[in-house]
């Protein structure tokens, strides 16, 4: 026995090999049945057969513009020098998509013919041209767009509208294709309820069955999740095996690790064959691949985000196989890292990034890696590959990512990054309301971070709150120290009141910072070079406390609503944040410091077009009174130019 709690730990590609070996020795089907249908119902479906044309398209020669049909030779000589008059006997009146009379081999158009004498609407008469025409002469010929007896599409092909329509026009009438692939999730686990239930703390919602199943949809499957399984090996067997006799892929949600409640390798291995458990990929280690009953079976890591990577790498490519179509393949740009991006070797890293367009280059700012953030899933732009040989990237360098959003989006995007605020959370959902093409990204890395971000041109905005203790100033003379030739511009976003956030009723009487080191309070911090950070630091050094004397000043939360996450979790006593993170989570507040938080930029960007409706939105008295709503904010200088 092998003493990992996996049987296997391999790379993506020679998972999805070994996969491929058990499925064929499991008598899994190497495609689909081959089934016909109508047209209207053949979008998106993959052809099983060849489509030859039954007949050509035009099926005899007609005419291609409004006008009248003649006999080339009869044209020849006119000029508009020398008018050339045709009688009733010499033409004939046709229209776009009329077949050809017989002996007229070319169409004038009819704008081009002027009436003479007699008829009416051009139906008789003498008319006059003022060109000749060659034979052939907007006339569409026989066979020119399809011959009978032409391969129109090709066998493994995934039809498009356009091509339904090119094989109706060719004759057809329905067309033999590969039937949906059909997929079935089973979610797994004791705290697994149903989407809708009010969860308590020890349970979570089946978000990855709805996840799962709509990315399903989304490849072209019929889809569905069976109800939720417990974390009990007969029942989850059960299940997998009736589900194997209606699916083609069977998904396992969650149990696919090495717990004691992670059933799904023992269950596939006793059903049918277990030939992967452990993938060389992060997020999404403990996948299973396997068969049972004849049928592919994957177990699916019960985080979110493995969960939907597992089914990008392994699921989608199965079912594409199933097909016979090629895999999904998203299409790729260079981008610039923005911040430093470490990564484990010997594991191929897929992380997800938010993308925007800085002076005409695209910029990858990294989402938060936790495979259960949700979110991540949500706000991601691009999908940012590292093979397993590969130890990271550092800020600034050129990696490729794959596209989620369309290019003109992607440069349709404001950049801003530094210290975290709610406004500019506030600011994306209304820019967003306002055009729905443009979008506002916001990465929190502090503001110093933000700083730097401005300095490389990894951004467009760096929010900050830096207090200079020696002069009492923010933020600008750290401007004139970490970017002293650049042409800076510095806009007041908002005052903001910046205190300690306590459990609601302040339990422990907390008063001010002083009380943290008296009366051994657990803290949880902001990061180096966050604007709290150094405020904290400030203040506690005015104090004359030393930060060690504090128990938790070593841990720290990326953002505002993170540290008022840990408080409310009661996994501090308090944390130092703004007054609306306090009140997003019910929390109460100890006011410690008021403060102004700027946003500094290149000078020339402030007439950059796409800045402009930002900065409407900050002249708007609708946003500055939503705004006022968060708490603990002042928007009496919202807009205003200190530098």
């Amino acid at each position: 026995m092998h003493d990992s709690p996996f049987v296997s730990d391999l790379p993506a590609e020679e998972a999805m090999r070994a996969w491929r070996e058990a499925r064929a020795a499991s008598g899994c089907p190497e495609r689909l049945d081959e089934v016909s249908v109508e047209l209207d119902r053949a979008i998106g479906r993959v052809t099983a057969a060849p489509v030859w044309a039954s007949r050509s398209s035009p099926v005899g020669d007609v005419a291609a513009m409004d006008g009248i049909a003649v006999r080339a030779a009869d044209t020849a000589g006119a000029s508009e020098t020398t008018p050339l008059r045709l009688g009733p006997d010499a033409y004939e009146v046709v229209d776009t998509g009329d077949p050809m009379p017989a002996g007229h081999d070319a169409v004038i158009m009819r704008e081009h013919v002027h009436r003479v004498d007699g008829g009416s609407g051009g139906d008789a008469g003498t008319v006059e041209i003022l060109a000749a025409v060659p034979p052939f002469r907007n006339v569409r010929s026989i066979g020119e767009d399809i011959s009978a007896g032409e391969l129109l599409l090709p066998e493994n092909h995934r039809l498009r509208a356009v091509d339904v329509a090119a094989a109706a026009a060719s004759g057809a009438t329905e067309l033999t294709v590969r039937r949906a692939p059909r997929v079935a999730v089973i979610p797994t686990g004791d705290e697994i309820v149903p989407v809708g239930s009010p969860p308590r703390t020890d349970q979570i919602l089946d978000t990855n069955s709805l996840m799962l199943v709509g990315q399903a949809r989304e490849a072209g499957c019929q889809a569905w999740a069976t109800p939720i399984q417990p974390d009990d090996a007969d029942r989850i067997g059960s299940a997998i095996e009736q589900a194997t006799a209606d699916a083609d892929l069977v998904l396992v949600v969650a149990g696919s690790s090495a717990g004691r409640d992670d059933h799904t390798a023992r269950v596939v291995a006793g059903l049918g064959t277990l030939a992967v458990h452990g993938v060389a990929v992060r997020p999404g280690h403990p996948v299973v691949l396997g068969t049972a009953n004849a049928t592919p079976v994957v177990g699916v890591p019960g985080y979110p985000v493995s969960a939907a990577l597992t089914f990008d790498i392994f699921a989608a490519a199965l079912l594409a196989e199933l097909e016979g179509a090629i895999p999904p393949h998203r299409p790729e740009v260079s981008a610039r890292l923005a911040r430093k991006l470490p990564s484990v070797v010997g594991m191929d890293d897929w992380i997800r990034v938010r993308l925007g367009s800085v002076r005409g280059k695209v910029v990858a700012t990294p989402l938060p890696r936790g495979a259960g953030v949700l979110t991540s899933l949500v706000r991601a732009d691009g999908l940012l590959f590292v093979p397993a040989a590969v130890e990271g990237h550092h800020a600034g360098d050129r990696v490729g990512v794959q596209l989620l959003r369309h290019v003109p989006e992607v440069e349709r995007t404001i950049v801003a990054t530094g210290s975290h605020d709610l406004v500019l959370d506030l600011a994306a959902t209304a820019l967003r309301r306002g055009d729905p093409s443009l979008t506002m990204v916001s990465s929190n890395v502090g503001s110093l971070g933000g700083l730097v971000a401005l300095r490389d041109g990894l951004c467009h905005l760096a929010g900050s709150h830096l207090l200079h203790p020696d002069t009492g100033e923010f933020t600008l003379p750290y401007l004139d120290e970490l970017l002293p030739e650049r042409e800076l511009a510095v806009v007041r976003l908002v005052h903001r009141e910046q205190g300690l956030l306590v459990p609601p009723g302040n339990p422990h009487g907390i008063t001010g910072l002083a009380d943290l080191a008296e009366r051994g309070l657990s803290y949880v911090n902001r990061q180096r070079g966050a604007g709290t950070r150094v405020l904290l630091d400030h203040e506690l050094s005015e104090l004359g406390i030393d930060p060690d004397e504090i128990s938790g000043y070593s841990r720290e939360e990326p953002t505002h609503l993170a540290v008022a996450a840990a408080v409310a979790a009661h996994r501090a006593d308090c944390g130092l944040g703004i007054l609306a993170a306090a009140q997003a989570f019910g929390l109460d507040f100890v006011p410690v410091s008021r403060e102004p938080y700027d946003l500094v930029l290149d000078r020339d960007d402030l007439t950059d077009p796409l800045l402009e409706p930002f900065w409407e939105l900050l002249a708007s008295a609708e946003f500055r009174a939503s705004i006022e709503t968060l708490g603990g904010y002042s928007t009496a200088e919202t807009g205003r130019r200190i530098r």
